[in-house]
């Protein structure tokens, strides 16, 4: 069975477009592959500085892709400061690569572009995250197209430290590319917190609601017909409605004597159909921050049960350690 690792970065409360976007992909494999989940807390630090808010948004994504229906008997979810090996890796892999590979990382040229001064963590955040990946021996990392770059600069890590120091000491990743929705938000641009559109994932009833009736439409009459593909109600419950009910919806739009008010009333139905049972779960969970660290805790044991040997083969290779690991893989063949 191939080995799949999901980051999430815990910098806000997931909303809808989390979920929809990458919470419900993501988790699908469960199915057919022995499945990492991370919370990348140190990731956070580029831009986050409240440690308030951090340590809040940690128990927000657990409970939230809990109780979404990551099953923690058959996955690892786990806290990325608590498997301390990637930081060592991440070093040995720091000496690898030229600084002219990270200056085109997309994070850091972006803000550059934009006139920032972007920290020392923003330049190195490739090298981390490519040491998340390998640390694991990850077969596939499921990414969007914009985060392929991230995947590349991990296969060309280990690719360079097979060839350096040994053949198959590091198992090299392949990107799994996914064509995640691109989720819009109340006023039809991709939905983000930041840009204030947002719908919540987990709020009341009456929350949601509000939200769903505050999505920006057009200004045809009731009796008008309406252009279901140019609609962002319309395009939202394509993502949470059936495919009959797409059909209906549709049709109803463009025949006419349907509102946006009734669009809107339905999405508001089918996102609570789907979220609605997911809710209590969540409430429950995040309102016990002791069976979310005990959760936590227990995956990251599990993780580093993985990451202690790669780095035993790791430090083995590069010399550091005088003696190999006692459970080499018979097909590495460490240089002498």
């Amino acid at each position: 069975m191939k080995t799949s690792l999901t980051g999430i970065k815990p910098t806000s409360t997931p909303h809808l477009g989390n979920y929809l976007g990458a919470i419900r992909p993501a988790i699908e494999l469960q199915r057919g592959h022995a499945a990492f989940y991370f919370i990348a807390d140190y990731h956070a630090l580029t831009t986050l500085k409240d440690p308030k808010a951090l340590r809040s948004y940690i128990y927000d994504v657990a409970a939230t892709w809990l109780a979404c229906g990551l099953d923690p008997q058959n996955t690892l979810l786990y806290r990325q400061s608590d498997v301390t090996e990637v930081f060592e890796l991440t070093w040995v892999l720091s000496c690898l690569i030229a600084a002219g590979q990270l200056e085109r990382g997309h994070a850091y040229k972006d803000a550059v572009a934009k006139g920032e001064a972007p920290n020392a963590g923003i330049f190195n955040y490739p090298v981390l995250m490519a040491a998340d990946i390998i640390l694991y021996d990850a077969d596939v990392v499921p990414v969007g197209r914009d985060q392929k770059q991230h995947v590349e600069v991990a296969r060309d890590l280990a690719l360079r430290f097979n060839h350096m120091f040994g053949e198959a000491t590091l198992v090299v990743p392949e990107a799994l590319v996914t064509e995640a929705p691109l989720v819009p938000g109340t006023d039809g641009q991709k939905m983000s917190k930041s840009h204030g559109n947002a719908i919540p994932l987990f709020g009341p009833p009456d929350e949601l609601r509000k939200a769903v009736m505050s999505i920006k439409t057009g200004s045809e009459r009731l009796e008008d017909p309406k252009d279901p593909e140019t609609s962002t109600v319309f395009a939202l419950y394509r993502l949470v409605a059936s495919d009959a009910q797409v059909e209906t919806m549709a049709a109803d739009l463009r025949r006419g004597g349907y509102g946006w008010g009734h669009a809107k009333e339905a999405l508001f139905e089918a996102v609570e159909a789907e979220i609605g049972p997911k809710r209590a779960r969540f409430a429950e969970l995040r309102a016990n921050v002791d069976e979310l660290d005990k959760i936590l805790t227990d995956g990251a044991f599990g993780a580093r049960k993985i990451a202690r040997p790669t780095m035993e083969r790791v430090r083995y290779a590069i010399g550091i350690d005088r003696h190999p690991p006692r459970e080499l893989k018979s097909t590495i063949r460490i240089k002498p």
